[in-house]
């Protein structure tokens, strides 16, 4: 009498029969993968790095560019890969990475010739920092966000356009530096309104004549002016409320504020 297997064993050992033939080697592994990629040379590396770059695979190309980074630090395309490593870094949202690379970049180079992009690059990288994920869904006013890397970002372009004016970055540079100045002088009224409704007065006027002084045609300076105005008017120190006012007027004669101003009350 012969017996038969039954379902449940034919299917047991059909699995041991794939784990061992995967073990023999019949199936390639990650690290099958790392040991080909090892005896790879330096211009193959890259080359398979640059063409995941140009396919718009910046996340396949980071791999490739991160291996040829650490066994040819020294080599031929080193410099090159540097950047695109950071603009690869910059597009799959791990600016720290980027701007790290970027640092190391200038630091090592500081005479080369894409040393313009590089600055670009890193201002890139800042302009779109302390965005977080719910930002990109939920609209956020974006000078609410703490300007540190707006900072940094203005100071890079700023870099551009000092150094290099002949660069193809310059206007652009020039357009998104205009808009992180509207943003900063946003930001600095966004506080000095805060220290207003707390009663600190002395502190929203600084912030205020910041504003004045330093972000000049700006969305933001008419707002500044009647902060400026009617923190000093609080103060009691008259004519300073009675220059700012007066140059509320002179240059925004129909800003709804001036008669804000005319309206506050002496605490």
């Amino acid at each position: 009498m012969t017996s038969k297997l039954s379902p449940a064993l034919v299917r047991a050992l059909f699995l041991c029969l794939c784990a061992l033939t995967a073990s023999c080697g019949f199936l390639p592994s990650e690290t099958d993968k790392d040991k080909e990629m090892s005896r790879w040379p330096e211009d193959r590396l890259y080359q398979a790095a640059k063409d995941h770059l140009d396919g718009g695979t910046c996340g396949s190309a980071i791999e490739y560019y991160e291996k040829l980074q650490s066994r040819y630090p020294f080599g031929v395309y080193t410099q090159q890969a540097q950047l695109e490593l950071a603009y690869c870094y910059y597009k799959t949202d791990e600016p720290a990475s980027a701007i790290s690379t970027l640092d190391r970049f200038m630091k090592l180079y500081p005479s080369h010739s894409n040393m313009a992009y590089a600055y670009y690059l890193r201002g890139l990288v800042n302009f779109g920092a302390g965005q977080g994920l719910a930002e990109r869904y939920i609209h956020r006013d974006p000078s609410q966000r703490d300007p540190g890397a707006a900072l940094k970002s203005f100071n890079d372009f700023a870099e551009v356009i000092k150094r290099f004016p002949d660069s193809k970055y310059v206007d652009d540079a020039q357009l998104r530096m205009r808009h992180l100045r509207n943003l900063l002088a946003q930001h600095e009224v966004n506080v000095a309104n805060y220290y207003m409704r707390r009663g600190a007065f002395v502190a929203a006027a600084n912030r205020a004549r910041y504003v004045v002084e330093n972000y000049q045609q700006t969305p933001a300076m008419p707002e500044a002016l009647v902060l400026m105005a009617k923190s000093y008017k609080i103060l009691e120190l008259n004519d300073l409320s009675n220059d700012a006012l007066r140059v509320l007027e002179l240059n925004f004669p129909n800003y709804p504020g001036i008669e804000e101003v005319k309206e506050t009350q002496v605490r």
